[in-house]
């Protein structure tokens, strides 16, 4: 049954690349997309450069999987606890796009963790996932929020590799699409050793999909945790300074968005600047690849676009219509909520379905977005429940609404103040998953990383110490 599940994803998954191709191609040369590594993903060449002689287990990893620069983040509090309480156990961080692999690798030298390494995921053809598994022999699969291929979990359950899924989340949309398949995902999933949800509907579609009750359990949301919520952190207070910003102005950042969004976010600005003189507008497009697209779109609209990317800090006469900040980097935008006072989250105008808006929420901004956050629903209810957000219901009602929340910064302040209480009331996810990963690795079976295997139940209390 297994062998023969297997080969036809293989071949399923070939005519897919074959009908994929031109588009494949047509990124890779225009955009530089798909040019890295080709051993990691097509043959499943992920062995290290170095273990851990220091291990028991000689080196054995713990294999963490992030999609993209979304995932990579979230763990970084994760990772930082593991190599606290594991600094022996190596770990392997994959990852799908090249851009999360900058991240990753930007994460893990800020990190200072030398037995964690990043590579590409391999795709999930049979040879591939199987070679890297007998390569790496990690002490368990874990991936973050649901990306269940169905090869790499046969060949775990063939080479007896624990798989579970941290920060699980499972839309009602996607719900409904693996549901049609029930039959064969409920076979596949009853093998994963277990399940750690976001919150409890996602953890009763979990088990409605196959995966035993018995091993789902409710973590909360990883992204929740260790969200910074102090305005005067060093990386805030840099791109303060870099661009500029003075304590009398009023910073509205346009976070994560997407075509049409920056258009709509300029005009409105124009159409506010002079009533509200302090307005000022910074912009971060979701894709780096759309990053100088929106630097013409300023300057198109009439204004002057000051980069991250610049060589110097902008300093204007005071009669200039001031820039619009654009923040052309990756793995900023987190710091760079802290400056907002008003913080829209894109991909919500758009069929995107919505972008992360806890990190904005983390700082006290007045936190808003358009009425298309699918992707994110559990945190939206959680938001609006509570005043700490408000929703847009078209482009066309930007101006509109942010000049509302200039007219009463009383209301502005109440609802910023709302966002972050609701933040540091949701933490600790961090610990609960730590424990769980622990508790179902290997690690607990043989014994390793230096005789910790009863730490299990012990690891909240010693971090809340």
């Amino acid at each position: 049954m297994e062998w023969l599940v297997s080969r036809s994803l293989n071949l399923g998954y070939l005519a897919l690349l074959l009908v994929a191709s031109p588009w494949i191609l047509w990124n890779r040369l225009v955009h530089g997309k798909y040019r890295e590594g080709f051993r990691e993903k097509v043959l499943g060449d992920l062995r290290l450069s170095q273990r851990v002689d220091a291990s028991p287990d000689n080196g054995r990893p713990l294999w963490l999987h992030a999609v993209s620069v979304g995932e990579v983040l979230l763990l970084k509090p994760l990772i930082a606890d593991w190599i606290r309480f594991y600094p022996q156990v190596p770990v392997v961080l994959t990852v799908t796009t090249q851009t999360g692999r900058g991240v990753a690798e930007k994460m893990i030298r800020d990190l200072g963790a030398k037995q964690i390494e990043v590579r590409y995921f391999p795709l999930d053809f049979s040879w591939s996932v199987n070679r890297a598994i007998r390569q790496l022999q990690p002490l368990a699969i874990v991936l973050v929020e649901l990306e269940i291929w169905p090869n790499l979990v046969l060949a775990a359950r063939q080479q007896a590799v624990p798989v579970m899924v941290i920060n699980g989340r499972l839309s009602e949309r996607s719900f409904r699409g693996y549901h049609r398949f029930v039959g064969f995902f409920r076979w596949l999933l009853k093998e994963i050793s277990c399940v750690g949800a976001q919150t409890k509907e996602y953890a009763a579609r979990f088990e409605k999909l196959g995966v035993p009750a018995s091993r789902v359990v409710v973590t909360g949301n990883l992204k929740y945790d260790r969200i910074e919520t102090c305005r005067q952190n060093p990386r805030t207070i840099a791109l303060r300074e870099h661009f500029g910003f003075h304590s009398k102005d009023i910073v509205w950042i346009a976070g994560s968005t997407q075509h049409p969004e920056e258009a709509l976010a300029i005009d409105a600005w124009l159409s506010l600047r002079k009533e509200f003189p302090c307005l000022q507008l910074m912009i971060v497009p979701r894709h780096r690849e759309r990053f100088e697209e929106v630097a013409q779109l300023i300057l198109a609209k009439g204004c002057q676009p000051l980069r991250r990317t610049s060589p110097t800090p902008h300093n204007s006469p005071h009669n200039e219509l001031p820039p619009i900040r654009l923040l052309d980097t990756l793995g900023e935008l987190g710091a760079a909520w802290g400056l907002a006072d008003l913080a829209f989250v894109g991909g919500s105008l758009t069929n995107r379905g919505g972008q992360n808006m806890i990190e904005p929420a983390g700082y006290g901004a007045a936190l808003f977005f358009g009425p298309n956050t699918q992707n994110f629903k559990q945190t939206v209810d959680l938001l609006l429940a509570n005043q700490a957000a408000s929703v847009v219901s078209s482009g066309a009602d930007l101006a509109t609404f942010v000049r509302k929340l200039l007219e009463n910064p009383q209301q502005r302040i109440l609802q910023g103040q709302a966002a972050q209480q609701l933040v540091l009331d949701q933490s600790g996810a961090v610990e609960k998953t730590l424990e769980l990963i622990t508790t179902h690795s290997k690690i607990l079976k043989t014994g390793s990383a230096g005789g910790l295997g009863n730490l299990g139940a012990g690891v909240i209390h010693d971090h809340a110490a």
